[in-house]
C-alpha cells in the first residue's frame, strides 16, 4: 500500500506515543520534502522529528512537479500541496491528511484519504488497539484536537 502523510498524523501520532500505527497498518510511509520541514524545524521541539529522522520505514521524497505544488500552494498550506502532488505522483493508495481544507483538494483530484481518527479506528478495527477514546482524550487534551 502506497501512503503518503501530512505532518499533522505524524506529529499527533508521535505525540500519544502511537506512531507505530503508521508502520503496522500501512508499511513505508512517504513524506515530501515539506513536511519533513515542517517536523525538523530547528527552533522547535517537534513530536516525530527524531522519527522522521531515524525510522527507515518514513521516506523523505522530492515533488517533481514543482508547477501543481505552487498551483496548490494558492489555496493550501506547502506540506498539504506537497502531499497531495505527491500522492498523484505515486499513485498514492492514500493520503494521511487532517485538515480540511486538503482533505477537499485531495478528493478533487481522486485521492483516497484518512486522518487521525480514521487511522486510530482501523487500528482498533484491525486489533492494534484495545481502545481508541483514552487515546483521544489524550489528543484532545495535548493538542486541542
Amino acid at each position: 500500500m502506497i501512503t503518503v502523510s501530512d505532518t499533522s498524523p505524524i506529529n499527533n501520532l508521535a505525540a500519544l506515543n502511537q506512531l507505530h500505527l503508521l508502520h503496522q497498518l500501512y508499511g513505508t510511509i512517504l513524506i515530501p520534502n515539506a513536511v519533513y520541514q515542517e517536523l525538523t524545524e530547528p527552533d522547535f521541539d517537534i513530536a516525530g522529528s527524531t522519527e522522521v529522522k531515524t525510522f527507515n520505514w518514513i521516506r523523505t521524497c522530492q515533488i517533481k512537479d514543482a508547477t501543481l505544488v505552487n498551483l496548490l500552494s494558492s489555496e493550501l498550506g506547502r506540506g498539504e500541496a506537497e502531499v497531495i502532488a505527491l500522492g498523484l505522483e505515486v499513485n498514492a493508495d492514500q493520503v494521511l491528511i487532517d485538515e480540511p481544507r486538503g482533505r477537499e483538494v485531495a478528493a478533487r483530484f481522486g485521492l483516497s484519504y484518512t486522518g487521525i481518527l480514521g487511522i486510530l479506528l482501523e487500528a482498533k478495527h484491525k486489533g492494534f488497539l484495545t481502545e481508541v477514546k483514552p487515546i483521544l482524550n489524550d489528543l484532545v487534551s495535548r493538542s486541542g484536537f
